[in-house]
């Protein structure tokens, strides 16, 4: 696995004191009777890598419009850089120091690989020529190739050089490696990995793909249904996040669970209980096993660590079934059944 330190900026504005680059606190959106968001809270740590992992519809998308100032939130608050998103001077502000890649990869299509470039760092006095040069040659960009011939994954590695390039202290990146072939993937997640460590930038990036995730992520935030579900630093959850599978003649409902376990999904089939759970655990899985069915009153009881993939799974599945169940649910099918 990937792991970098990144390195401060040696100058840092009176609106950088923070260690937060972005603080997002209980955001609502809604686009026309869709709920996009729906109170969501967020901190992304300065010089690391977040990754926002959802299915689509999750509200990624719309987080990242809303950092960049693409569209207003109705209600909440969210910073970037210390600035407000919401107020237009301050939103200006915030995109002056970030990079964005959508996940359309839209580039001027009509002007070659060179012509692009040049366009795009005219507008942009600390560019990085040596950058620019390095990734030219590690992503194979034929700079002489009109900009429209280009296959997705090489307008995909184009977009990440144009933002990486113009000297931005955050990136912000929808599905940047869609498109690449596992080569192109990796080359990009490297140019990631190194901007961090070399440069101390930041980067928020939403992705579907969890194996790339678990490389160069330093932190994750799940979301579901415009919810952040479960976040922290990947390490952190891959050591206190478990699998836990109980029998027991109790209901669910009955069995307590030893104080300062969180339980983050759960399901039950007979007298079987399967807990996705979040604690501290002390001694191996065969020894928390059993002092957790001393303390639950259990038959027996299994721990098991997991990985980000059964994480993700778990917890979009139990929040799916959560809103299924809930009364607001169950009033909006009726009423729509009528």
């Amino acid at each position: 696995m990937i792991r970098v330190v990144p390195r401060v900026p040696l100058e840092i504005g009176d609106t950088d004191r923070a260690p937060w680059v972005i603080d997002v606190r209980d955001l609502h959106k809604r686009h026309g009777n869709t709920r996009a968001l729906r109170g969501l809270s967020l901190r992304v740590a300065r010089g690391s890598v977040c990754a926002l992992l959802g299915a689509n519809g999750s509200g990624k998308t719309t987080l990242l419009k809303l950092l960049l100032g693409m569209c207003r939130p109705d209600s909440g608050e969210a910073r970037v850089f210390g600035h407000r998103i919401d107020v237009e001077a301050e939103s200006l502000a915030i995109r002056r120091r970030t990079g964005f890649v959508a996940e359309t990869k839209e580039i001027f299509p009509l002007v070659t690989v060179r012509q692009c470039i040049d366009l795009t760092k005219a507008w942009y006095p600390v560019w990085r020529d040596e950058l620019e040069q390095r990734l030219l040659a590690e992503y194979a960009l034929p700079p002489s190739q009109r900009v429209s011939t280009l296959s997705k994954g090489m307008r995909a590695k184009l977009a990440l050089l144009l933002a990486c390039c113009r000297g931005a202290d955050l990136l912000v990146l929808d599905e940047p490696t869609d498109g690449l072939d596992p080569m192109g993937a990796e080359h990009v997640l490297q140019s990631l990995v190194g901007l961090v460590a070399d440069e101390g930038v930041t980067v928020l990036l939403s992705s579907h793909q969890l194996h790339e995730v678990e490389r160069v992520a330093d932190t994750v935030a799940i979301m579901h249904e415009g919810r952040v579900v479960l976040s922290g630093a990947l390490d952190e959850l891959r050591e206190t996040v478990r699998h836990i599978e109980l029998v027991s003649s109790l209901p669910a409902s009955a069995v307590q669970l030893p104080e300062g376990i969180e339980v983050l999904a759960s399901s039950q089939r007979a007298d079987r209980q399967s807990l996705l759970v979040r604690g501290v655990w002390d001694g191996d899985g065969e020894r928390a096993g059993a002092e957790l069915a001393v303390a639950c009153n259990a038959a027996s009881a299994h721990v098991h660590a997991v990985g980000l993939r059964e994480m993700f799974l778990a917890v979009t599945q139990s929040a799916s079934l959560a809103v299924s169940t809930s009364p607001s649910s169950t009033a909006s099918s009726a009423k729509a059944g009528r």
